[in-house]
């Protein structure tokens, strides 16, 4: 049974965009006390987190992007297959954004690109389908569990990321940064903590880590190694 669902509040802007097809924006938030974590499933589209000093409150813009021109259809698809909600349950914040199926009328179905901004200190997860992720100025844990799509971290105090495809890039953290990646380029920079990497194909370029750094499979791809301050280990 749902706890407290806040946000069925949506002032939608209806709108067409220059993106081919029906674009609708819509708009969430929800209050943070009790709040100690923020996760966010979304399917197809980008995601943009950005962290504010002294925020009380989650605010989220939803782009919805719908491959019809044709505006009846694609606000009845909307609203067939649309899941968008911002929940408080028990001390989580849960964001869901995404179509629970693809309309075989339509060559893509729907997309939903999220721009959202938190409070520093608000722990996140992030399950992606496909889509850009960029994180900035969070000031806490991040984890990411990807499928495809760049991600890039920065100003976080910890992350883990489980990518399957794209390339990667964190900077400033704090601790500790462990990415598992199927393929594409790995960038780090400037980590307080050990860095761990697991990784299919790409380059690795790590560099300025205050502790160790554990490369457990550096797949396919050159890799650079510049100003670590701990043990080095790489099983070649």
């Amino acid at each position: 049974m749902r706890s407290l669902v806040v946000m069925a509040m949506f002032a939608s802007s209806l709108t067409y965009a220059a993106w081919n097809g029906y674009t609708e924006t819509r708009d969430l938030r929800l209050a943070t006390d009790g709040v100690d974590i923020l996760e966010i499933d979304a399917g197809a589209g980008s995601i943009l987190v950005t962290g504010v000093a002294d925020g009380v409150e989650i605010v989220a813009k939803a782009i919805i992007h719908v491959d019809d021109d044709d505006e009846e259809d694609a606000r009845e698809y909307i609203a067939k297959d649309l899941v968008l909600k911002l929940e408080k349950k028990r001390s989580r914040a849960v964001l869901d954004a995404f179509f629970e199926q693809n309309n075989r009328r339509l060559n893509n179905g729907g997309a939903v690109d999220l721009e959202v901004s938190v409070p520093h200190g608000l722990r996140m997860f992030i399950d992606d389908g496909s889509g850009s992720i960029q994180i900035e100025d969070v000031q806490s844990d991040v984890e990411i569990d990807d499928g495809s799509g760049f991600i890039k971290v920065s100003g976080a105090r910890s992350v883990v990321i489980d990518d399957g495809s794209g390339p990667v890039e964190v900077f400033d953290v704090v601790e500790d940064v462990e990415v598992d990646d199927g393929s594409g380029d790995i960038r780090i920079r400037s980590v307080g903590g050990t860095v761990t990497i697991d990784d299919g194909s790409g380059e690795i370029d790590v560099r300025d880590v205050e502790k160790d750094l554990d490369i457990i499979d550096a797949g396919s791809g050159s890799v650079r190694i510049a100003n670590v301050r701990g043990t080095v280990y790489r099983d070649d």
